[in-house]
């Protein structure tokens, strides 16, 4: 029998549920919060976004932020994602509350990724 091989990371590739609940820092080193989940496009296959859990206690009353994927960077030291932006930052960031999730359509991509200065990708 063959030596069963790890299927929930790599060193390039890891399983959607260890992404769920890894930490986002800022460049500063302080913590944001957590990846609530991410949302991948049905037709490439790519992440479009992380949503940070953000704010509240232990979760409760916390809001999430939609997040371009391209904006973390994996840091094997914090053992979490790292992104350029501050908490100050996300206070006038697109937000919602868990039980009111909006429409991922290009409309709302569209803002999402304009708030943070990036083009929104097409198909």
């Amino acid at each position: 029998m063959a030596d069963s091989v790890e299927t929930e990371e790599t060193s390039q590739l890891i399983a959607s549920d260890k992404v769920e609940g890894t930490a986002v820092y800022n460049r500063q080193g302080e913590r944001l919060g957590t990846i609530s989940n991410f949302m991948v496009n049905k037709y490439t296959g790519e992440a479009e976004y992380a949503v940070l859990q953000f704010g509240g206690l232990f979760g409760l009353g916390s809001d999430h932020y939609p997040l371009p994927w391209e904006i973390l960077s994996y840091d094997t030291d914090k053992g979490g994602y790292v992104v350029n932006i501050d908490k100050d930052q996300l206070a006038d960031a697109p937000r919602y509350r868990h039980d009111d999730t909006p429409e991922y359509n290009d409309e709302y991509g569209k803002t999402v990724y304009g708030y943070y200065g990036m083009s929104y990708p097409l198909l």
